[in-house]
């Protein structure tokens, strides 16, 4: 059911998705979601200054972008490589980027939830030895389908576990692109509190482990969606410098300060109904919402 609902939004042309994902968020907006009401207090949270006009403008931009997400996965999942990597029609950053995965000291690219990341992760491992780490889905079936879009391209899957973190070490230490989601609250064992906006956050080690192991470069990219479905930019980043600390702390918030700099050009895109800070440094509840 999950490939013929993907195979349909894979025909549709993006500019009537995009207006289909209007429709959709405007309805999250007006009804009483879990996805408005988290979105709302994350954005008051991080942008406390911002006038409340504003503010509820960029609510309702923020859950449209969401809608378009979830609409486009049928075109980067199910249709032919070749069309998922045509909808990047601009690129910032990309040759100096290239370069550096096409070298031997290996990358790690920081590809947060920003507007459509499974595009990004197509354009950024196109003729580049990649291999992206990614939460297996409990259902196998949908695991099934997953690892099937992901790896068309030849990207190798790595799991959010040892035998994971084991095979992108060695992918880094044989000079290959290694993907990961930095914004992702991590287990118990695998994050300490950073600020993300002034905001603390439970925020991943691995990223820093992994540099602090090997010789690799770290990039943030995203992939843009541009207005009216004229497609995406490809925007690459270097990381900011903090992040190739010794001291874990310093490297952590380099980590969260490089997503907020990616974020900042497209604050309406970033994925704002993820809750990026249930974890509290007292345990207090964050969210309390309808949920």
């Amino acid at each position: 059911m999950v490939r013929g609902i993907l195979l349909v939004l894979a025909i549709i042309p993006l500019p009537l998705l995009h207006g289909i994902a209007g429709c959709w968020g405007r309805l999250l907006y007006w009804l009483p979601t879990t996805a408005r009401d988290t979105t709302s207090k994350n954005l008051h949270t991080c942008f406390p200054e911002m006038q409340e006009e504003e503010m509820q403008q960029l609510i309702k931009s923020s859950l449209a972008h969401t809608a378009c997400t979830a609409l486009e996965m049928g075109k980067a999942w199910v249709a032919p490589i070749e069309k998922t990597l045509a909808l990047v029609v601009e690129t910032e950053g990309y040759d100096d980027f290239l370069a550096a995965a096409r070298s031997d000291r290996g990358v790690v690219l920081l590809a947060p939830h920003l507007s459509n990341w499974e595009v990004l992760g197509f354009f950024a491992s196109n003729g580049v030895p990649s291999n992206f780490m990614y939460q297996p889905p409990r259902i196998a079936a949908l695991d099934r389908l997953l690892r099937e879009a992901r790896s068309r391209s030849g990207v190798k899957l790595a799991p959010t576990n040892r035998k994971g973190v084991a095979e992108v070490l060695g992918a880094l230490k044989n000079g290959e692109l290694v993907g990961i989601l930095p914004d992702q609250v991590p287990g118990d064992e695998s994050g300490v509190f950073a600020d993300f906006y002034g905001e603390p956050a439970f925020t991943m080690t691995l990223v820093s482990k992994l540099v602090q192991r090997t010789n690799a470069l770290v990039y943030c990219g995203f992939a843009q969606r541009l207005p009216k479905g004229k497609g995406f930019k490809a925007v690459f980043a270097r990381a900011d410098e903090g992040i190739y600390s010794d001291e874990l702390d310093v490297s952590v918030c380099a980590l969260n300060k490089t997503v907020e700099i990616a974020t900042n050009k497209a604050i309406d895109q970033y994925q704002w109904e993820y809750k990026r800070f249930r974890r509290r440094p007292d345990n207090s509840e964050f969210y309390r919402l309808n949920d």
